[in-house]
């Protein structure tokens, strides 16, 4: 059996009317898929692809079968297929909702070198098919639903990255370890976000210039200041805002200026730190 892409297993049958399956780019990985999809009768024929599967039901019950046993996957498990592992799928009990993602062989070892601390040159395994794990199910909703939502790809490429390390240690028993000394590869790291808080930054860039794996600096960097790359850029978005709202700028305008994706962004992460909304606190200060 030759290994096929999502794409094409979509296609070998057709869709009923009230199915829906978007298959959609997660644009900080090259070549990576994503899949949202919900099915009440459509079936996978027994097929394999040259990347792994890994996501998440998110309602209902998915029948499928690895190395020759059936599996029930239901919200808060994590599903595992291996690369060229043959696997199908089809609804239980009334159909059901899922995401995927579709990581190469190179991306995995990517997180995997950057957790051993070393170059990788086997292909991680997991040696189980389906697992319940409710946290690592709800970080992948989440990251999964960011990418989709395509307003703030660091927030996505960092939570996708911190969800395969956490299935690599957790679900594929890879070592994890211990930080070194990064302080300034961290420094770098903050001084370019603290420089270029107002860009469209991508974890791969700051790891890039500050030395650094892009899953080692998250957790490098959260050592040393409590915060992810992604939290404390828009700690330091939030701090600019704050500046420029006390000036009297409007909060439209403010959001543009320092880096978020509309005001609504601004006023969800201003009123998280503050209490209150960019616009209450633009009025305490043009009194």
């Amino acid at each position: 059996m030759d290994a096929i892409s999502q794409i094409e297993a979509l296609g070998i049958e057709p869709l009923a009317a009230d199915e829906r399956a978007v298959l959609f780019p997660a644009r900080r990985f090259d070549g990576l898929d994503c899949l949202s999809a919900t099915f009440q009768r459509h079936t996978y024929a027994p097929h394999l692809h040259e990347t792994y599967v890994l996501g998440t039901i998110e309602t209902g019950c998915e029948s499928f079968s690895v190395r020759g046993v059936k599996h029930y996957a239901r919200p808060e498990h994590l599903t595992f297929v291996n690369p060229l592992e043959t696997h199908d799928g089809a609804p239980h009990e009334g159909g059901y909702s899922y995401r995927m993602t579709y990581p190469s062989v190179v991306l995995m070892r990517e997180v995997a070198a950057s957790l051993a601390g070393r170059e990788v040159a086997g292909t991680p395994f997991f040696r189980a098919p389906l697992i319940h794990d409710p946290e690592g199910a709800l970080l992948f909703r989440e990251a999964h639903r960011t990418i989709e939502a395509g307003l703030d790809l660091l927030a996505g490429e960092e939570m996708l990255l911190r969800f395969y390390a956490r299935c690599l240690a957790r679900h594929a028993d890879w070592p994890v370890a211990p930080l070194g000394r990064e302080a300034i590869h961290v420094a770098r790291a903050r001084d370019l976000i603290e420089t270029h808080y107002d860009e469209d930054l991508s974890l791969a860039e700051i790891a890039r210039l500050s030395g650094l794996a892009r899953h080692h600096l998250i957790r490098a960097f959260r050592r040393e200041t409590g915060l992810t790359p992604h939290a404390y850029l828009v700690d330091v978005r939030v701090r600019r805002a704050r500046d420029l709202l006390s000036r009297g700028e409007r909060p439209g305008d403010v959001a543009a200026a320092t880096g978020f994706c509309d005001q609504a962004h601004l006023t969800r992460a201003f009123k998280a730190r503050y209490a209150l909304t960019p616009g209450a606190f633009r009025a305490a200060h043009l009194i």
